[in-house]
């Protein structure tokens, strides 16, 4: 091989692996309750049938009043930049700098809400259906934290139907989702190729089984009727607790102390691992920012240190990283939610700095980077849990991934 050409080879390289997958970027410890949603009250995935507003809404606690700045890419199915070019998929400008934004009012945690609105003046929609990633840059241009959403059309219907697992080993643990995909006057050329799909299991996209393959077809439905390869844990319900009320206890909370902020104490939790299911309502893992106090919730609602207690059963390995696990960060693991083990006390311990609201959350452990939810809350098949379904298609010789239908299902009507 020619020396000239080695070079070449690691220039095409590193394009190649600079154009991989796109994750999502999670912020400095300044930047709290990133609120990402479509037409919700509460903060979620946001799903958004083309031409239905997206919102942002974030706090940045350094009390700087800085300047943020946001930029839209347009993705492949796999996560990786998509070759359209911005004016293909974006109808007007990005880059532009996030006007709306007010400072608290009355709370003992000094920050500015943030809030972004598409469309607007600059931005007036997004074109293309597919996946999406916006990142948010501060002043100097750095990336500060970025998050992913999806635009679909409704070019296909959608059946969803969730099951127990035919696998006797797991029948008291698992469930798995059956699809049915029925297009709405367009021709799914080469399905096996160009149609993908992705399933998400309560708007977490860190546990989403993605590309299965349908196993036949009936006329021009396409059936997917897996068992391993389309089955989720069950889980369990999430706990909860409210601090509406920042000086009185409320659900889940023990107590109440004032010290620079308000510290929530909140009731100590137990493995639930062992002990029978039971129904107990929940949002999925979502959180909801309220303030009974408050006209405006959104700045007037304080900070508030909220501690966590777990206290495990007698043979669990106290080895074992446990964190607090929810969707006030992304799902996302870290230093912050990881809990300290109090040998003396024989419990978890860690404490958040939250803002007033519901919020979900339940305990974690990590075993070989894999997150695993059922060795302190249990597996059920009963468990209510909420999947939705995003259809992919790229037609033969088509330049991008379209989402071209979406379906939804909740396992409260699971059935054999």
């Amino acid at each position: 091989m020619s020396r000239k050409f080695i070079p070449f080879l690691i220039l095409m390289f590193s394009i190649f692996y600079g154009y991989s997958q796109l994750n999502e970027i999670n912020p400095p410890n300044y930047i709290k309750t990133i609120n990402f949603k479509g037409n919700t009250p509460e903060t979620q995935l946001p799903v958004l049938r083309i031409n239905e507003n997206l919102v942002l809404e974030f706090d940045a606690l350094n009390g700087n009043e800085d300047d943020y700045y946001y930029k839209i890419q347009h993705c492949n199915f796999d996560w990786s930049p998509s070759v359209l070019a911005k004016s293909e998929y974006l109808n007007g400008f990005d880059n532009q700098r996030i006007r709306t934004y007010e400072n608290s009012y009355n709370t003992l945690q000094i920050y500015s809400h943030y809030k972004l609105t598409i469309p607007n003046q600059f931005t007036r929609g997004l074109k293309k259906s597919g996946n999406y990633l916006i990142s948010i840059y501060n002043s100097y241009d750095e990336l500060v934290f970025s998050r992913k959403f999806m635009i679909y059309e409704d070019k296909t219907t959608v059946g969803v139907s969730i099951k127990r697992s035919r696998d006797i080993q797991y029948i008291q643990e698992k469930q798995r989702v059956d699809i049915v995909i029925a297009p709405n006057g367009i021709q799914l050329n080469n399905p096996m190729q160009t149609v993908k799909t992705v399933i998400v299991q309560n708007n977490n996209l860190n546990s989403a089984l993605s590309n299965l393959k349908p196993q036949y077809t009936t006329g021009n439905q396409l059936i997917y009727r897996y068992d391993t390869e389309s089955s989720f844990w069950g889980g369990n319900e999430y706990l909860y607790f409210e601090n509406k009320d920042i000086r009185a206890a409320s659900n889940g909370v023990q107590r109440i102390d004032l010290k620079d902020l308000y510290h929530n104490y909140l009731f100590t939790n137990i493995q639930r691992s062992n002990t029978p299911y039971t129904y107990n309502p929940d949002i999925n893992g979502n959180y909801l920012i309220t303030n009974i106090d408050a006209s405006n919730p959104s700045i007037e609602s304080d900070y508030v240190w909220v501690h966590f207690s777990f206290k495990p059963n007698p043979d669990f390995d106290t080895n074992k990283s446990v964190f607090i696990y929810g969707n006030y960060n992304n799902y996302n693991l870290n230093e912050n939610n990881k809990m300290i083990y109090d040998s003396a006390r024989g419990i978890y311990t860690g404490a958040l700095l939250l803002k007033q609201g519901f919020y979900n959350y339940k305990y974690v452990t990590v075993d070989n980077d894999t997150i695993n939810e059922g060795i302190i809350s249990g597996n059920f098949y009963q468990t209510e849990n909420n999947y939705k379904v995003l259809v992919y298609y790229r037609d033969l010789g088509g330049r991008y991934d379209k989402i071209i239908g979406l379906g939804e299902a909740s396992s409260v009507n699971i059935s054999n």
